[in-house]
C-alpha cells in the first residue's frame, strides 16, 4: 500500500494563457479538476500539497476546500524554475512538518481531463526499485516511420532505423510524456535530475485524457471535449 505525497504546481505568472491555473475552463477555475482528483485519491488534505506564490491561486484552492499551509519561495516561480526543485521544496516542508511519505505524485493542474483512474493505473505500476512511473499516450511521430531530421547536406534522413519500413504498425512503439501523471522515487528525485533516471515506467493514458493546455488553441480543444461529454 502506498503512502504518497501529491504535489499540484500552480505558479502565478503564465505567458501562455495569462492566469491560467484559476481561469474558468467548462464553468470551473482549471486547478479545480486536479484538486478534486487529488481529493478522490487521497482523504487526509496534509497530503496533497498546493505548490504557488500567488495569493489569488491559494484564495481558489483553499475556497475549494483544499488547505494551503505553505507558499513556494519566490525564487522557485519565474520561468528557469524546474520542477524538481520544486517538487524538493514541497517534500522538505512535508519532512520539517513530520508528513512520512514513500513517494510523490506529481499532478499538473494543465491536465483537467486527468481522472483519478488514470492516476491509480500508474501508481499501480510504481515499485521501490523504478525511478518514476509517467503518464504517456502514443507519439504522433514515431522516430522509426515518420519522423525524420536534417542531415549535414539539408536533406531529410529518418530519425532511427534503416527507413525501410512501409507500415507503421511494424515500427517499435513511441511514447509522448503528456503530462499528467508523475509517480516519483523520493531517493530517486534527491539524487538526480527527471532526465536522468535510468528506470523510467510508461502508464499509457486515453488520448481523450491526454490534453495538456499550454496555448490558448489548447484551451479551445480541451473546452470543446468536455462539451461533447456533457452531452453525451
Amino acid at each position: 500500500m502506498l503512502n504518497p505525497l501529491y504535489i499540484i504546481p500552480a505558479r502565478g505568472g503564465s505567458k501562455g494563457i495569462p492566469h491560467k491555473n484559476i481561469k474558468p475552463l467548462a464553468g470551473r477555475p482549471l486547478i479545480a479538476y486536479t484538486i478534486a482528483v487529488a481529493r478522490e485519491l487521497c482523504s487526509d488534505p496534509r497530503r496533497i500539497l498546493l505548490s504557488t506564490d500567488d495569493a489569488g491561486i491559494a484564495a481558489v484552492a483553499e475556497g475549494l476546500g483544499l488547505p494551503v499551509p505553505y507558499m513556494r519561495p519566490a525564487d522557485l516561480a519565474t520561468d528557469t524554475a524546474g520542477s524538481r526543485e520544486v517538487m524538493l521544496d514541497a517534500m522538505r516542508y512535508a519532512d520539517e512538518a513530520g508528513i512520512a511519505y514513500d513517494c510523490v505524485v506529481l499532478l499538473q493542474p494543465t491536465s483537467p481531463l486527468r481522472t483519478a483512474a488514470d492516476v491509480r493505473a500508474a501508481m499501480a505500476l510504481y515499485t521501490p526499485d523504478v525511478d518514476m512511473v509517467v503518464s504517456v499516450e502514443p507519439a504522433a511521430c514515431n522516430p522509426y516511420y515518420n519522423c525524420f531530421e536534417t542531415g549535414p547536406d539539408g536533406t531529410l534522413h529518418i530519425s532511427k532505423g534503416d527507413g525501410l519500413l512501409t507500415r507503421r504498425q511494424d515500427a517499435p512503439e513511441a511514447w509522448t510524456f503528456n503530462g499528467a501523471v508523475y509517480v516519483i522515487n523520493p531517493v530517486s528525485l534527491r539524487a538526480m535530475p527527471m532526465g536522468a533516471f535510468p528506470k523510467r515506467i510508461p502508464s499509457p493514458m486515453p488520448a481523450e485524457h491526454s490534453i495538456d493546455l499550454d496555448t490558448p488553441r489548447d484551451w479551445v480543444i480541451a473546452e470543446a471535449l468536455m462539451g461533447a461529454a456533457v452531452e453525451e
